[in-house]
This record gives C-alpha cells, sequence and structure tokens, in this order.
C-alpha cells in the first residue's frame, strides 16, 4: 500500500481513495495533509543564506562571475 509524504497509509486503488476523500470531507477521518511534507528542503533554505554570510565579499563576486559565464556561455562548448 503505498505512503503519504509523512508515512500514512493511502489507499492504492481509484475507489477506496474516493471513499477515504469522502471521509476527509464529511469529517468522519482528518486529513494531515502535506504539512511539514519535506523537512530536508527547511534545510536546504538556509544552507545557501549561511554560504554567502560566510564567504568574503571577493568570493561572492568570483562565485557570481563564474555563474554568470556558465549560464550565458553557448550551448556547444
Amino acid at each position: 500500500m503505498p505512503k503519504g509524504p509523512n508515512g500514512q497509509k493511502r489507499p492504492a486503488d481509484a475507489i477506496g481513495l474516493a471513499v477515504m476523500m469522502g471521509k476527509i470531507a464529511t469529517g468522519e477521518i482528518e486529513d494531515n495533509g502535506t504539512a511539514g511534507a519535506n523537512p530536508q528542503r527547511e534545510g536546504g533554505k538556509k544552507g545557501g543564506a549561511a554560504r554567502a554570510a560566510k564567504l568574503t565579499p571577493e568570493q561572492r563576486a568570483e562565485a557570481a562571475k563564474k555563474a554568470a559565464s556558465k549560464r550565458w556561455a553557448p550551448e556547444d562548448a
């Protein structure tokens, strides 16, 4: 049986899923939704800012120049 993003079990067939959606709509069961579905992403959001704060302005400028040259380089090269 497939599992949702938080490990909850979800019906594998369309009819079972429809029944579950009906129960959620009528309030028989509570839907957890996808809140907090990907905790790894939270750390990733912080990583770029932490790295930028750690670099000197010269290092940031060099990284930006390197990224721009790669971004605007011809696709053949």
